[in-house]
């Protein structure tokens, strides 16, 4: 492995620890881990990704018909609004026996070469890539590869590919409710070798473009590492891993979640959490007065999930909503509020991807069934031009690009570090200034430092603007501006 250490030695470990339960005992703490074994990436990006932005399509409740071809309507709209990369949730069919709600779950996987009839042929889907390729976009797919439907196949044909209790008998994977589904067993390596028969079935024969992977975590990553090279030597692909777990970024995901991001940012929405927390995330920096033991622990947590575990080059998929948020946990407006479109912006601009849930553009406003038929409402594409205007900007200026192709993100200190989130990225010719109010009160801010001057032009108003080290600047309640030169 190629890995970068820290070189600290065993007494300053034990000082550290040390300091770190003085800290706890006052009311100034920082994470208590600061040990990072930091890992190099050793995947090869495709080319077309450096830039590009993802949206998720649940094909089910796109449209009335809730078919590819019906899908295949709006392209010409995604490709206007800036979209790169189609990712489908699983488009196989789905498992009949121990099915939850009338239609049953995508990832509850029957055939994992078949088309789930419902959406159309695979015909059709064929003809939906090869229109996406046409227009300059690409397309990945989800890939189940923990676990399979109850009647999928191999349960007659290779019953020594799942995992047994005591008794003999097939199991849901532990610890869940996932009842309609059963687990596989990866210590069996002919197992390993009829699944990425699979996944390259789709290189191949389909054309796609790689595959975001379903809970990866939880399958062994020298599976992942050999599919990663067997599947690149048909063509460059891009793997988006369901995790945040480092050890999957090294060889074998070009992405994982940030999770991490995700959870501070609804916890910054809710007011348990203060801008410190993202301070902690991206920078690593310590963070103070914390008035619990349950904030330490969320701080700590946020740390050791930290960008700064993350190997070298890695694109980070920041998001503020996806299908599992959107049916389980809420819309964007139940969990963020007014705070909606400044955490959009916050996360069109740090570091990483983007990914954006179909129906955002629309302003989704319901939690979508996720066993039953719940179509989305685009009778109103209300946030369509603020997203494409986000996404036009991380198409061209290069600061904003992804992973080692864009620029580092500098901090940027004012007057309240608590509240407001600021910072510069540049690269070559090109740079932004980020300055969102991360709270529900106003503010005026004034900046320290020198780095964000400069003459600008500001992404939603058009204004130019020179912007000198004194400046100061009167900002709403979750108010957000986008400087860009």
């Amino acid at each position: 492995m190629n890995k970068v250490k820290l070189k600290i030695n065993g007494k300053f470990l034990f000082l550290l620890a040390i300091a770190g339960i003085l800290m706890i005992s006052c009311q100034m703490r920082q994470p208590a881990d600061t040990t990072i074994e930091k890992l190099v990436s050793t995947v090869s990006h495709p080319e077309w990704s450096k830039n590009a932005v993802l949206y998720e399509v649940n094909v089910r409740q796109f449209t009335p018909e809730g078919t590819f071809n019906a899908f295949a309507e709006h392209l010409p709209r995604l490709k206007e609004m800036g979209v790169d990369i189609l990712w489908f949730m699983p488009v196989t069919p789905i498992g009949e026996v121990e099915r939850k709600g009338t239609l049953g779950s995508y990832y509850s996987v029957k055939d994992y070469t078949g088309i789930n009839p419902e959406f159309g042929t695979k015909e059709d889907f064929q003809n939906l890539v090869n229109q996406i390729h046409e227009m300059g976009m690409y397309v990945i797919i989800d890939w189940v590869a923990n676990h399979t439907a109850w009647d999928h196949p191999w349960t007659q044909t290779n019953p020594e590919f799942y995992y047994t209790d005591a008794d003999g008998n097939f199991t849901p994977p532990h610890d869940t409710d996932w009842s309609d589904v059963i687990q596989l067993e990866f210590s069996n390596h002919d197992l390993w070798d009829a699944m990425i028969a699979e996944m390259l079935y789709w290189v191949k024969e389909v054309n796609i473009d790689g595959f975001r992977c379903d809970v990866a975590y939880m399958v062994p990553t020298e599976f992942w590492n050999r599919a990663r090279r067997e599947l690149e030597s048909v063509k460059p692909i891009f793997m988006l891993a369901e995790a945040d777990h480092p050890e999957l970024m090294e060889h074998a995901f070009n992405a994982g979640y940030s999770w991490t991001s995700h959870h501070t940012m609804n916890s910054i929405a809710r007011g348990d959490q203060n801008v410190s927390a993202l301070d902690n995330y991206f920078f690593g920096k310590p963070l103070e007065n914390q008035d619990s033991q349950e904030e330490v622990q969320a701080v700590t947590y946020t740390f050791n999930r930290s960008v700064s575990h993350y190997p070298i080059g890695t694109y980070k998929i920041n998001f503020i909503s996806n299908h599992d948020e959107n049916s389980w946990a809420g819309t964007v407006f139940d969990r963020l509020g007014d705070a909606m479109e400044a955490f959009a912006v916050l996360s069109n601009t740090v570091e990483g991807m983007f990914l954006l849930y179909n129906g955002q553009e629309a302003g989704l406003d319901k939690m979508l069934e996720f066993f039953e038929k719940d179509e989305i409402d685009w009778s109103d594409l209300k946030y369509q031009d603020f997203y494409t205007k986000l996404f036009e900007l991380k198409s061209t200026n290069r600061s904003l690009w992804n992973g080692l192709a864009g620029g580092e993100m500098q901090r940027v200190n004012t007057n309240n570090d608590n509240s407001i989130f600021a910072f510069t990225r540049e690269k070559d010719a090109d740079k932004v200034f980020v300055v969102l109010n991360l709270a529900a009160k106003p503010n005026t801010v004034t900046f320290t430092g020198e780095g964000f001057a400069g003459t600008y032009t500001e992404l939603f108003s058009d204004e130019e603007k020179t912007i000198e080290a004194d400046f100061s600047l009167k900002m709403d309640p979750w108010a957000y501006k986008v400087y860009f030169k």
